[in-house]
């Protein structure tokens, strides 16, 4: 069993008779947590990560006042399987992405996005048509991608994966809007995007009540939209992703999906959903009933929901958004679980977008990514399909 580290001159060594002998070395841990590589193990890995930047949130999740300890902990992880790593602390909203840019710039190979889902979105605007690969910690209260990657609700196993994990070349969401000025803007995502109910739901959310009560707050604030909600109609035009052809609906709520897995109670929200898949799974409600909403909901709790007329699951390669002539409501837009602003609306797939880290136990079935290190090639920021003037009439 070989011990892995670094020499005086930075480079990865070990005992190892070469550095293939190391690539081809399978990663340990020893009864006092120290990483080693074992040569010619039954799992082949590489080690993928170089230079690796922890950004952190240290008032993410329920237990904020242990983040620093955490991380610490991934730090020496990191450190002791022979990765040099560093850790920087958010210190304002939107300060996530700010460090993101800067790890860039700096040569970070890897930046790990150590916190919840909104965290996660931050660093994912500057990751996007870059070579740096993104790793996800869970620290939040709605840890969603972390589930859906397998990467458990815990940090150090989630650790224990990323050490080992798969760089995989995957599309993501991108969602144009209008920000609470009227400014035409875009956001890329990777879990869901949602027009409606649900993003009212997320302006609702008071972030110090999040941190103090967590899922109960969901659940509270969930109930009073449900009960004082008017669910009022918007347009919705969409590219069937099997004909190519557009439809047009009325619905009170779209979601955007782009994960097979949730967690927690929504889980298998949306079935066929998936990171490596190059269209949109689309979530209609073609109801304005709170029976309606109610009935599905309580399905999906208990595992047992279907789609048919009131909800359809539709597979999408665009949607677009528009407010109903007349229509004085407002309705409002998220991604990620983050309230961006509001109509009009339009979603689409930047492919081959973003470096993801994907453990080797999550399972890469369906893929249409490359994974590897060779996956790690530039890729220049993808330009919208539209003109966003075009997709936001009246706006500048």
């Amino acid at each position: 069993m070989l011990r892995v580290g670094r020499n005086e001159a930075g480079e990865i060594a070990g005992d190892c008779a070469s550095m293939g002998d190391l690539r081809h070395a399978r990663i340990t841990r020893n009864s006092r947590g120290r990483f080693r590589a074992e040569p010619n193990g039954p799992s082949p890995v590489e080690l993928v990560m170089d230079r690796v930047a922890l950004i952190y949130n240290p008032a993410s999740g329920q237990d904020s006042p242990k983040r620093r300890a955490v991380v610490d902990d991934a730090l020496a992880m990191l450190r002791d399987a022979g990765v040099r790593a560093d850790a920087f602390e958010t210190n304002a909203p939107g300060r996530a992405g700010a460090l993101a840019l800067e790890a860039v710039d700096l040569g970070y190979d890897t930046i790990m996005a150590c916190g919840g889902d909104g965290t996660v979105h931050e660093i994912l605007q500057e990751l996007v048509g870059t070579q740096v690969a993104l790793g996800v910690v869970p620290l939040g209260t709605a840890n969603a991608l972390a589930a859906d990657l397998g990467l458990g609700s815990t940090p150090a196993g989630a650790m224990d994966k990323l050490l080992t994990a798969t760089p995989v070349r995957v599309p993501v969401g991108r969602i144009f809007y209008c920000d609470s000025e009227g400014v035409s803007r875009s956001r890329y995502f990777t879990v869901a995007a949602g027009v409606g109910a649900d993003a009212l739901f997320m302006s609702r959310l008071d972030a110090r009540l999040k941190r103090r009560f967590g899922y109960v707050l969901y659940m509270v604030q969930g109930l009073r939209v449900w009960a004082t909600h008017s669910f009022p109609l918007f347009n919705v035009a969409f590219v069937d992703r099997e004909s190519r052809k557009t439809r047009k609906e009325d619905v009170s709520q779209l979601l955007a999906v782009r994960i097979g897995d949730f967690g927690g109670v929504l889980h298998k929200l949306a079935p066929g959903a998936s990171l490596h898949k190059d269209s949109l799974s689309l979530l209609a409600f073609k109801t304005r009933s709170r029976v309606h909403y109610m009935l599905f909901v309580l399905a999906v709790l208990f595992g047992r929901h279907t789609f048919a007329r009131e909800v359809e699951l539709l597979d999408a390669i665009s949607v677009e958004c528009g407010a109903h002539k007349g229509s004085a409501e407002q309705v409002f837009v998220e991604a990620d679980g983050e309230l961006l602003g509001s109509l009009p609306v339009r979603i689409e797939i930047v492919p081959q977008a973003l470096t993801l880290l994907i453990p080797r136990s999550a399972g890469l079935n369906g893929r249409p990514a490359q994974d590897g290190l060779d996956s790690r090639r530039p890729l220049a920021a993808s330009a919208p399909t539209s003109d966003p003037a075009e997709l936001m009439p009246g706006h500048k």
